[in-house]
């Protein structure tokens, strides 16, 4: 599909955190993205808060906030007088419908590609490391059982150094 928007995927996944256990981005990225000024962006989020549920959208917490500021290697955040908005994949389709702009519906359409991507590749490594898992078990189970057959293997190889000559049962053949 041509959006007319040709960001580099790289440039998307760099600006998506995982946060509460969802994937999310700041509306300030999005801001940056949707080129608006983050404030615009905040007001019509303010105006339409009843289409933003919690899995949409949340509100950083202070700590929160710090420990992103901590993990990023951007030193200058600016002076923020309030905590940022997260938007998840959700809530940042809901974000372009809000905006009304055509750049952001847009944008939103190459944002969700990315997040459709990432989830692919996550499942794909999920279904990797289970595969890795199952030959796992399938290897100790093997190695387990290669160590049982060397024991039999020791207590048979023991019993022939240590038997004793038996007496032969049967007929026995006269002259012979």
């Amino acid at each position: 599909m041509n959006n007319d928007i040709i960001i580099p995927n790289k440039v998307i996944e760099n600006k998506i955190y995982l946060i509460r256990g969802e994937y999310v981005m700041l509306d300030r990225d999005l801001a940056e993205l949707y080129e608006v000024e983050t404030k615009v962006l905040k007001q019509a989020v303010k105006r339409n808060l009843d289409i933003f549920p919690e899995n949409f959208m949340f509100e950083l917490t202070k700590e929160e906030f710090d420990n992103l500021r901590s993990q990023t290697v951007t030193s200058s955040w600016g002076g923020h007088r309030y905590l940022p908005f997260v938007f998840t994949e959700h809530g940042v389709l809901q974000l372009a419908n809000v905006l009304r702009s055509t750049r952001a519906r847009k944008m939103s359409i190459r944002i969700i590609e990315v997040f459709v991507s990432m989830r692919e590749l996550l499942i794909d490594t999920l279904g990797l490391r289970l595969e890795m898992e199952e030959i796992k078990k399938k290897l100790l189970n093997q190695d387990k059982s290669i160590e049982l057959v060397f024991s039999y293997l020791d207590e048979l190889m023991e019993k022939q150094e240590n038997s004793q000559a038996r007496n032969k049962i049967g007929y026995k053949i006269k002259g012979k």
